[in-house]
């Protein structure tokens, strides 16, 4: 599986783990859910970080992959966004990253 995938699939079950979680928190509180899936929760949540931090350094994606329960789905929307951004024209390049414009005749 690539990197895309793990991430993507580890936020949705991270995600749905807390949801269940919640769930049975405000519910019923069976202790067998806890039991399963807290370290359900808490081993995809290492997996979103873990993947995460393996992923091209895009600003912001490792730190929105350590915000439990949504990080993961979050940072793979900011992964997603660069990917689909267009890459910047080639081209000479002046000072500070800035485009030099050549004089015209």
């Amino acid at each position: 599986m690539t990197g895309m995938r793990v991430l993507l699939v580890a936020a949705r079950v991270e995600a749905a783990s807390l949801a269940l979680l919640l769930g049975n928190l405000l519910t019923v509180h069976a202790e067998a859910v806890a039991s399963l899936g807290g370290p359900v929760h808490g081993t995809a949540y290492l997996v979103v970080i873990l993947t995460a931090w393996r992923a091209p350094a895009e600003p912001g994606v490792r730190w929105r992959a350590c915000v439990p329960g949504l990080g993961g789905l979050l940072a793979l929307r900011q992964l997603r966004r660069a990917a689909a951004a267009p890459a910047p024209p080639e081209g000479p390049v002046g000072p500070e990253g800035a485009w030099v414009r050549k004089p015209s005749p």
